[in-house]
């Protein structure tokens, strides 16, 4: 019951701490007709009135769909309620592609390999599951402010060289990973490639080119947002520090490295591989 109880008020906690950033956000913001903590409001509820039947039918096949849909409708929600300004437009549909191509990749992935793993004793507890669904709240809520407090500002986001140098990184992010993704999807789809793992293309220069990717396109959009912020607004700039350190210590390659050392850690190759190939950022070519 003690667990049930923590997990709960973590869920809460998350939901506050979201809210937070979205009131201090919106202490600068002069429109009276757009609320941020309103837009994180509505990107909890999403994630908590799927989590309903999702839990009933004790499924994770659309959680990553559900987040990648939270991403279009916050884009979508705060375009529609302030300046449409290109530049505006421009980084609203940069987060927007990325998150359908993302969210359609996994649930793909997931449908043909028939469940998320992460997700098979997490699912069977309502509480634990809950928080799960909560922290994808957080990570949406998070990761977008920083471009979404710049878009609903009074003039939208400003056309500058920092918009067009994160435009540049955002373009060198998405590609890095929309390459890293297609090019380990062609490793496994040979049968003699079954629990081996990827050394080759991208995966020689980085244990990780996927999550680096993701990591610079989340700089890239805040460098785009960055000149459209002012005062207590600058707290969003959390934004690519919370995606690096989810990332890198809580989802992603913390728990590939664990996997991975599991299943070929008494490999020669791939201790090898370990010791020559850095854990995220490129080697030399």
């Amino acid at each position: 019951m003690g667990k049930k109880i923590i997990q709960i008020l973590i869920s809460f906690f998350v939901f506050g701490f979201c809210l937070l950033l979205a009131t201090l956000a919106d202490s600068e913001n002069v429109s009276d007709s757009f609320s941020l903590k309103t837009l994180i409001v509505y990107i909890f509820l999403i994630q908590w009135i799927v989590f309903i039947p999702c839990y009933v039918l004790k499924t994770e096949k659309i959680y990553d769909l559900t987040g990648s849909f939270s991403y279009v409708f916050a884009i979508i929600y705060v375009l529609y309620n302030s300046s449409q300004s290109i530049p505006s437009l421009i980084l609203g549909a940069a987060i927007i592609f990325w998150a359908v191509r993302l969210g359609l990749f996994l649930f793909f992935r997931i449908k043909k390999a028939g469940e998320d793993k992460r997700f098979k004793e997490i699912k069977q507890s309502p509480t634990r599951f809950f928080l799960a669904w909560s922290l994808q709240g957080m990570w949406v809520s998070i990761c977008s402010l920083c471009a979404l407090t710049a878009i609903s500002n009074e003039s939208g986001v400003i056309e500058n060289i920092y918009f067009y140098l994160g435009l540049i990184i955002y373009l060198a992010g998405i590609s890095i990973e929309i390459i890293a993704d297609k090019q380990k999807s062609r490793f496994r789809s040979f049968d003699e490639n079954k629990n081996k793992f990827i050394t080759t293309g991208l995966w020689s220069k980085s244990r990780h080119p996927n999550y680096l990717g993701e990591i610079l396109l989340w700089f890239g959009i805040s460098v785009m947002s960055i000149s459209s912020l002012s005062g207590l607004q600058y707290v969003t700039l959390i934004s690519p520090l919370f995606s690096y350190v989810l990332i890198v210590y809580v989802s992603g390659v913390r728990i590939l490295e664990e996997s991975g050392k599991e299943k070929w850690g008494h490999l020669e190759s791939y201790k090898d591989y370990i010791k020559n190939t850095p854990i995220l950022f490129f080697k030399k070519f």
